[in-house]
């Protein structure tokens, strides 16, 4: 996967609100973030293969990330 798709899954993932990453089931998570990358540029079949190997991979990371974000939200 090259850097640049690597950010903007990452930063995607940062920006999303919390409780859209916490509410959706994995599969439907997955699709929900290749759609938003899928908006925010055109990805090839190979493109959208990997990422969504990769996704599937960073689940638990991904939910990790979410409610931390939601504890910190919480704590303020």
């Amino acid at each position: 996967m090259n850097p640049r798709l690597l950010r903007q899954f990452w930063s995607l993932v940062e920006t999303t609100q919390s409780n859209i990453l916490l509410s959706l089931d994995d599969a439907s998570l997955i699709q929900w973030l290749l759609g938003q990358l899928q908006q925010q540029r055109s990805l090839d079949n190979d493109e959208a293969s990997i990422l969504n190997d990769y996704a599937n991979s960073k689940l638990t990371l991904i939910r990790d990330i979410a409610q931390n974000r939601q504890a910190l939200c919480r704590g303020h």
